[in-house]
């Protein structure tokens, strides 16, 4: 019997996959990725009534069947509730979950599961009517708040409201657009979530979106981005450095309109890294060597895909903050591909 230290300098010494796990396998035989989105929020993962998915959320899934499978159409997407996405990724329903999840250390550590890279950077955040003339959450002393259960916004809402005695009283609710039918009939005071969420929320639903108003204050940190299981290193490696190399692509300045051209004109070593022209960078993750030069290529770079679901020009007007380049002052930071 080999013993193990002597596997694991073979498996260096000959570049063997020993800790490839069966994802990438079973993704391929079944041409197409299992993606868990959220059932309806508009900017981040929200269908039309043709069926089609959009969203910054889906447009990770769709980069990255872009670079597993050569096409960005070969996802299919699994609407769920925030109570049901963990069971789906833990069980195999899905091979990926990029559903508005916040990264914390009990998700990372105690559930199976591994956090990846983050796509959104927010804060939980509360939406009120203008006509009340609140300006800040701490104006909510014995106020009526409609959450969402199974999330992190949950508990944050009965630790801001403990620290600072404000005895909020939660009306909690398992379903997204219960919570939203509940606020805007009027059953909630306020309302909390990401507020990225409360941004998606009220350009959708609101009657007339200037009748609500989202509060300064936020109340915590929350990293989004999407999860796969533990125990397949190959499948966590993919899908990080796709959302990586998003960033390094917006960095470099390559967009999917000028990835083509720049096969055949640039001289410049990180980008011809990039789009597959130098180093052989796919064979690294299991995948061929424009892997990213096609996610790009359909799907864009990371600002081609935040401002086309949340940016300023779309009905969230999102400005991009902390979710700007480290270059730009945010906290956006993809790792280098060398």
């Amino acid at each position: 019997m080999i013993k193990k230290t002597t596997f694991g300098l073979l498996c260096m010494l000959v570049s063997l996959h020993c800790f490839a796990g069966k994802t990438l396998d079973s993704i391929r035989q079944k041409d197409q990725i299992s993606c868990g989105v959220n059932t309806g929020l508009a900017g981040f993962g929200a269908s039309d009534s043709q069926g089609r998915w959009t969203g910054l959320d889906v447009d990770i899934c769709r980069a990255i069947a872009a670079a597993v499978l050569g096409s960005a159409d070969k996802v299919r997407f699994v609407p769920l509730s925030a109570p049901q996405r963990f069971t789906a990724l833990q069980s195999g329903e899905i091979d990926i979950l990029s559903r508005n999840t916040t990264f914390s250390m009990t998700r990372d550590a105690a559930m199976g599961l591994h956090q990846t890279a983050v796509t959104f950077y927010d804060g939980q955040g509360f939406m009120v009517p203008a006509r009340m003339g609140i300006k800040s959450a701490k104006q909510l002393k014995n106020a009526t708040v409609c959450v969402q259960s199974g999330t992190t916004t949950e508990k944050n809402l009965t630790d801001f409201s403990r620290a600072n005695k404000l005895d909020i009283k939660p009306i909690v609710f398992e379903k997204l657009e219960a919570a939203n039918a509940a606020y805007f009939s009027g059953r909630c005071k306020a309302y909390t979530t990401d507020a990225s969420g409360l941004a998606s929320i009220r350009s959708r639903e609101a009657k007339n979106p200037k009748d609500h108003v989202i509060l300064p204050d936020l109340i915590s940190k929350e990293p989004l981005g999407p999860m796969v299981r533990r125990g397949d290193d190959e499948w966590f490696a993919i899908t990080k450095w796709v959302i990586f190399g998003l960033l390094e692509a917006e960095e470099y300045q390559i967009t999917s309109s000028n990835v083509e051209s720049l096969k055949g004109t640039s001289t410049d070593p990180a980008v011809m890294r990039l789009i597959g022209k130098s180093d052989d960078m796919g064979k690294l993750l299991g995948l061929d060597k424009e892997w990213l030069a096609k996610a790009i290529a359909q799907v864009g770079n990371y600002q081609e895909i935040f401002d086309r679901n949340v940016g300023e020009k779309t009905p969230l007007a999102l400005k991009r903050g902390l979710n700007a380049l480290w270059s730009s002052g945010g906290l956006q930071y993809g790792m280098p591909i060398r």
